[in-house]
């Protein structure tokens, strides 16, 4: 006699735990949301000279796209990468190879010019 109000019980729990979990949903499945809003209507109907005119009022529930939960969609993307780093590093390294390889009167222009182009090229490396 007890077996069979052991699984009596053991149906009706199972059986009630299967209400809590209904309007729950796993992710990456889909999902629909429904977004309404109420807009106030009017209508004027033109009167005779023996009726006068009508104005008829009402409220409409329209359904309107729902505000984006995901904000990737709405936002302004903008780069901000910073290359800082990198150039500073490359104009160093452009620097000091441009003063090993020169040699007398051409330093006052390679040295530079090696910065310049060591800091364009360490801000590309470095994701610029």
């Amino acid at each position: 006699m007890n077996f069979k109000y052991l699984i009596f019980s053991t149906v009706l729990i199972f059986t009630g735990s299967t209400s809590i979990l209904a309007n729950e949903f796993q992710r990456g499945f889909s999902s629909s949301r429904t977004c309404t809003r109420n807009e106030y209507r009017e209508e004027y109907i033109p009167g005779t000279r023996d009726a006068p005119g009508v104005v008829n009022q009402w409220e409409e529930t329209i359904e309107v796209p729902c505000p984006s939960a995901d904000l990737s969609t709405n936002k302004d993307e903008f780069d901000n990468n910073d290359c800082s780093e990198g150039t500073i590093a490359g104009g160093i390294l452009g620097a000091g190879i441009a003063t090993a390889i020169s040699r007398g009167k051409d330093r006052w222009w390679v040295i530079p010019a090696g910065l310049v182009g060591g800091s364009l090229v360490g801000c590309q490396i470095d994701g610029g």
